[in-house]
């Protein structure tokens, strides 16, 4: 199948592979299957650059923060609070 795009989407499509290391037919696909419209992808690459910049410049969460987010959203909760409720083994 050949998609003939006006120059300023076929531009956008591009500089998104480009920067997301995808060829532009994922591009394409991304958008038509999952809804992922070009200023989508285009702000989750603006975000994902700056939060890389933020990070390589010493800028990140303390390891608390980390354990505070991931007790916030792990199944258990406060690995303190809940290790009672904790499985004691695997099934596997």
């Amino acid at each position: 199948m050949d998609l003939k795009l006006p120059d300023h989407l076929r531009a956008r499509v591009e500089s998104i592979a480009a920067r997301s290391n995808l060829s532009t037919t994922d591009v394409l696909t991304d958008a038509l299957e999952n809804g992922h419209s070009l200023a989508w992808q285009e702000a989750l690459l603006e975000t994902v650059a700056k939060r890389a910049a933020a990070a390589d410049a010493g800028d990140f969460a303390s390891g608390e923060e980390v354990a505070r987010t991931m007790a916030r959203y792990s199944a258990f909760g406060s690995p303190e609070k809940n290790a009672a409720r904790r499985p004691r083994h695997t099934i596997w």
